[in-house]
């Protein structure tokens, strides 16, 4: 099937965690013989910090900006079978679900892909007029990358036809274990930008142990930290693009996962973060969501902390050994049960089979 995807960025991870989500399903989508189209505006600097460039397995639009463009590639959703409007594309997103839904053709399937359920519904809930509120009835259904049964209920509830999570996977071609890296060595690594609703969390479950522990050393990667008061042993690294992860991922002996608030909140919402630790052997520790268990094990294959007390306790008690034991566990895991390739083939039956029913549905309607 032609799918055109309408999302934030496929070839720029800057500010964009939903980079490796997309290319990591897109690709295996290709590989199950869809054609893929993705469109991405031109914004947020992304284009000048690309960590990718245009695949074989996608066909990129790059777009101004501009409502003269939005409207060139609006209209270029009526070439396609099925048609995706991302959450969080962060221009004209109102526009966009309003004007694919208008221009998909009546055959074509029509879905909302949502990578921040939590944050897209406390926006849409108070909004009975809300334009992705109202396009919800016309959309064949809503995915979401994380959220699960509570997610699935309040779309239900607000009148979407069905919605069902594709979760977070690891893509194995690009996160993988790889040898150590010195710009790397610490005790404690955490990779996330900073935001109004997780910076708390940080100072809870990140600051507070490297407090606690001044004699080991802790680095903080990602955007927007600078400001940020900090103790002594807490190393600052600015944006780690994508061709490092791997790296920043195995050198220390742990990484951490801190969730947002929101999806804190909600449960069952894995980052990318931690399949792309998984998948590279790493001892992840991350603070405790409902739903953790359908992913990896506590204490096998994960370690979890309810707050930064239990963070200290874990990296004191941690050996090098232990620590190795609990990232080749979690590897193993979610090679055989946390990959792209089956979540694509998740999608790829969900498309397929309504595909099969839409002459029935058509007679219904």
């Amino acid at each position: 099937m032609r799918i055109f995807f309408y999302g934030s960025s496929l070839l720029s991870s800057y500010w964009n965690g939903a980079a490796t989500y997309y290319r990591g399903l897109l690709r295996e989508l290709a590989a199950l013989g869809h054609e893929i189209t993705f469109y991405e505006p031109d914004a947020f600097d992304r284009q000048q910090h690309r960590d990718m460039e245009p695949p074989d397995w996608a066909r990129v639009v790059v777009y101004d900006a501009t409502e003269a463009a939005l409207r060139r590639v609006v209209a270029e959703a009526a070439q396609a079978d099925v048609v995706v409007k991302a959450s969080g594309v962060g221009v004209f997103d109102d526009a966009l679900i309003t004007g694919l839904v208008a221009a998909a053709r009546p055959e074509a399937i029509r879905i909302f892909w949502d990578v921040d359920a939590p944050a897209t519904l406390a926006e849409i809930q108070p909004q009975t007029g809300h334009p992705l509120r109202q396009a919800l009835p016309a959309l064949d259904y809503v995915l979401t990358y994380g959220g699960g049964p509570p997610v699935v209920a309040a779309y239900a509830a607000l009148g979407a036809r069905r919605c069902q999570p594709v979760y977070n996977a690891l893509d194995p071609s690009t996160h993988h274990p790889v040898p150590p890296d010195p710009r790397f060595a610490a005790d404690l690594g955490f990779l996330g930008n900073r935001l109004p609703d997780r910076e708390a969390r940080v100072e809870e479950f990140f600051l507070r142990p490297a407090a606690a522990l001044p004699l080991q050393r802790f680095l903080l990667g990602g955007s927007g930290w600078e400001q940020k008061s900090r103790p002594a042993n807490v190393g600052l690294l600015g944006h780690v693009y994508t061709r490092d992860h791997n790296a920043f991922n195995v050198t220390p002996r742990a990484v951490l996962n801190i969730a947002r608030d929101s999806m804190a909140a909600t449960g069952y919402s894995p980052a990318t973060r931690v399949f792309e630790a998984c998948g590279a052997g790493a001892c992840l520790i991350t603070d405790a969501w409902t739903g953790l268990e359908q992913f990896l094990a506590e204490g096998d294959e994960v370690l979890v902390a309810r707050d930064g007390r239990d963070v200290a306790e874990h990296l004191a008690a941690l050996t090098p050994e232990r620590a190795r034991a609990i990232g080749e566990a979690a590897r193993q895991r979610v090679l055989r049960d946390h990959t792209y390739a089956l979540r694509a083939v998740e999608v790829d039956r969900l498309l397929r089979a309504h595909r099969a029913m839409a002459p029935a549905m058509d007679a219904v309607r």
